[in-house]
């Protein structure tokens, strides 16, 4: 299972994963998709604070990654 630190920008999360994208997207993301998006705003933007902004539950987003073998972590715990 990989595993995916919350407090990491979206940017470096989908650099190092980049299947993340397709996950995202998936969820209510749309804007993940475009690169000129993922470039500005996912350098700042964690996967908790798209999802207060988009009103997505974090179970929700949690569940959907596990289903896709990811673990998502606080922290890098």
């Amino acid at each position: 299972m990989k595993t995916i630190d919350l407090s990491k920008s979206v940017h470096e999360i989908c650099k190092q994963y980049p299947d993340v994208i397709e996950i995202m997207k998936g969820l209510g993301f749309e804007s993940i998709a475009n690169p000129g998006m993922l470039n500005t705003a996912g350098r700042f933007m964690t996967i908790p604070k798209g999802a207060a902004m988009k009103k997505i539950p974090m179970d929700k987003i949690k569940e959907a990654f596990e289903n896709k073998g990811y673990r998502l972590v606080e922290g890098g715990q």
